[in-house]
């Protein structure tokens, strides 16, 4: 499998302030949402500004370090880290699974962001960076649809590997499961990627939501690609993860995520993303906290 490489990259505002928390086993667990807008050029030309919400988490000593700063609502901050993959089972049965921030830093910027008041009562910057890099192997054959309005689309699961030594000096290993949704030209340069293929991702973090079957809500955190690029099926054998890309099978979008803003626009979007009403109707539609979630 493909070396694995996860970045994120964030520049927004706290939209409420920051907790601190501890699990059951005494881990202190800092927890921020960072919100700022994506200005997104449609195909009709227009600009649009989509909200975006992510929850972000620090962990152990560093987020007490962190809670001693005193961030509030509205600070803008810079933050940096990683896409975490988690897995639970619900008390109510089943298994449930959620994708956050891992952030390995925070920095408060100096100056004063130009600030957006959402329904739910918090903030978010009026702009902002959003920026996520993979790399990662292809979990299933893709399949390429097309909405109704006629916009191609296709869904890929991607699994990012990341391997450390713990404090006995044991190497550790553990892969995030990771979806990604291209649109358009995009979409349609990479339908021949197959189950396997080891691919570079850069793209944007969105929030996707809708209805189960028994009637709850339910969110999740995808990445929306700008660009795709097929790696050699070596890269994981040399530990280069820029081994050399596959020319007929790279591609970079022509907007970055022109296809959602005009999904979005035509109310045509399989889910409602963060450019959607419900985000901005309110906080409250992160996964829950589960105090046994594993970290």
């Amino acid at each position: 499998m493909a070396r694995g490489m996860n970045h994120v990259y964030l520049i927004g505002a706290l939209a409420r302030d920051p907790e601190l928390r501890y699990t059951p086993g005494g881990t202190a667990v800092f927890e921020a949402t960072v919100a700022g807008e994506d200005h997104i050029v449609g195909n009709d030309g227009k600009e649009r500004k989509l909200p975006w919400y992510h929850r972000v988490s620090i962990l152990g000593k560093p987020a007490e370090w962190q809670a001693e700063r005193n961030l509030k609502a509205g600070d803008a901050v810079m933050v940096e880290g990683s896409l975490e993959y988690s897995s639970w089972e619900a008390p109510e049965g089943g298994k449930r699974s959620m994708v956050r921030v891992k952030a390995l830093r925070m920095e408060q910027l100096g100056s004063a962001p130009e600030l957006v008041q959402d329904a739910g009562g918090g903030v978010r910057m009026a702009r902002g960076l959003n920026e996520v890099v993979l790399i990662g192997n292809v979990t299933r054959d893709p399949e390429l649809r097309y909405t109704p309005a006629g916009d191609a689309v296709l869904g890929l699961g991607l699994a990012v590997n990341e391997s450390w030594q713990d404090r006995q000096g044991q190497r550790q290993e553990k892969t995030h499961w990771i979806d990604v949704t291209l649109w358009r030209d995009l979409a349609e340069s990479m339908k021949d990627l197959r189950k396997g293929d080891p691919i570079l991702v850069q793209g944007r973090l969105v929030n996707e939501a809708w209805t189960d079957r028994d009637g709850n809500k339910r969110n999740s955190t995808k990445v929306e690609a700008t660009r795709v690029e097929a790696l050699s099926r070596g890269a994981g054998a040399s530990g280069s993860p820029a081994a050399t890309p596959a020319a007929p099978r790279t591609q970079t979008a022509g907007s970055t995520a022109r296809p959602q803003a005009s999904s979005v626009a035509r109310g045509t979007t399989t889910g409602t993303r963060s450019g959607g009403l419900d985000i901005d109707q309110g906080l409250d539609d992160f996964p829950p906290e589960e105090e046994d979630l594993p970290f």
